[in-house]
């Protein structure tokens, strides 16, 4: 059988492109194969945002991989529904080997800048927290009856005391608190689970901090993609019973007390700017370190500097004629920092933390 033998086959053409735009040369692929008479599907064709939580996490049964929110892979039309330079690439193509004038390419309303906006108002993640449900054993988010977001696990340890202490299973991302002091992180993706710690004579407070990170979502391990720590924590080899877990999805962070108070750390801030009309545009997170973004009540996504997203897309029916409201949660937040909207993603950024 020969290549011409195979027209009744359909060819699956996967467009993710880890080292940047390749346009000329997915460009002469295509068109070898459309001249062989094949169907070609293109993924992706257009890219996408996966708003709020729900960016999702890759796996092989052992590593964990979470997305970041864009989901634009470089496809011919980007995640904000614009035709890119593959696109017309693509469609030199299809006229040229079917010797047919494609129609017009729709006209695509212009972005937009947005000028600098100060968060002036915040508040701690530590004044916001809800009542607690208590237990002898951790439980995981799933437990709570809770799908996404950050849950708090906090106990008293006795002192003085001096080893490792270990999170088993730990889905996903951990900040670890000893008496409020930030003392380290644990992450998953980096198969992280110990940390030295040290407990005064006095005794301390423990908090642990868990971001779900995104569910896996394919493979046979999402049966067991539970969230939070999904077995037990350990000191010099002793589990840790006794344990006060606050819930915390963030589904309504309008809703919290903010104030004008300077706030470091754990916190959410809050600003407003002003728009003469609402038009897509693209938030510049670089100056956050890992959190989320909520605009007017719609959830955007998360943000982390460890790259390579840097913007998060606005869809211009989520931005109002006049006043906008935008909050950021940072686990590393620092009063002054700024938003501002850019008329073009930044996808590709090197890390910055």
């Amino acid at each position: 059988m020969n290549a011409r033998d195979l027209t009744a086959i359909d060819v699956h053409v996967h467009l993710e492109n880890d080292e940047g735009n390749n346009a000329a040369n997915e460009a002469a692929n295509l068109e070898w194969m459309l001249r062989q008479g094949y169907s070609v599907s293109l993924y992706m064709f257009h890219g996408g945002t996966t708003f709020g939580f729900m960016n999702g996490a890759n796996s092989d049964g052992k590593n964990y991989e979470p997305d970041v929110t864009s989901y634009d892979y470089d496809a011919p039309l980007d995640e904000s529904g614009r035709p890119t330079r593959k696109y017309f690439a693509f469609r030199e193509v299809i006229e040229k080997v079917t010797g047919k004038t494609a129609p017009a390419v729709p006209t695509v309303a212009p972005t937009q800048k947005i000028p600098e906006c100060r968060l002036e108002e915040a508040v701690s993640l530590w004044k916001s927290l809800p009542a607690p449900v208590h237990s002898e054993q951790l439980l995981s988010m799933e437990d709570l009856d809770q799908a996404y977001g950050y849950i708090l696990y906090r106990t008293q340890l006795k002192g003085p005391v001096q080893g490792g202490l270990v999170l088993h299973e730990l889905h996903d991302y951990a900040q670890v608190y000893l008496d409020g002091t930030l003392i380290g992180t644990l992450d998953r993706r980096l198969a992280q689970t110990h940390l030295p710690l040290k407990v005064p004579s006095g005794g301390a407070r423990l908090d642990i901090l868990v971001e779900n990170s995104g569910r896996i979502n394919f493979n046979a391990v999402l049966r067991q993609e539970r969230k939070g720590i999904t077995n037990r924590v350990s000191l010099e080899g002793e589990p840790l019973p006794g344990w006060d877990m606050y819930s915390l999805p963030m589904t309504q962070p309008e809703k919290l007390a903010f104030t004008r108070d300077a706030c470091e750390g754990a916190c959410f801030y809050r600003g407003v700017f002003h728009l003469d009309e609402p038009a897509d545009t693209f938030l510049d997170t670089s100056a956050f370190s890992k959190g989320a973004v909520w605009l007017n009540g719609h959830a955007l996504g998360r943000i982390w500097g460890i790259g390579p997203q840097e913007t998060l897309y606005v869809p211009g029916p989520w931005l109002r004629k006049g006043e906008n409201e935008v909050i950021v949660f940072d686990l590393d937040g620092e009063p002054g920092r700024t938003l501002a909207g850019r008329d073009q993603p930044v996808l590709d950024a090197a890390p910055r933390n």
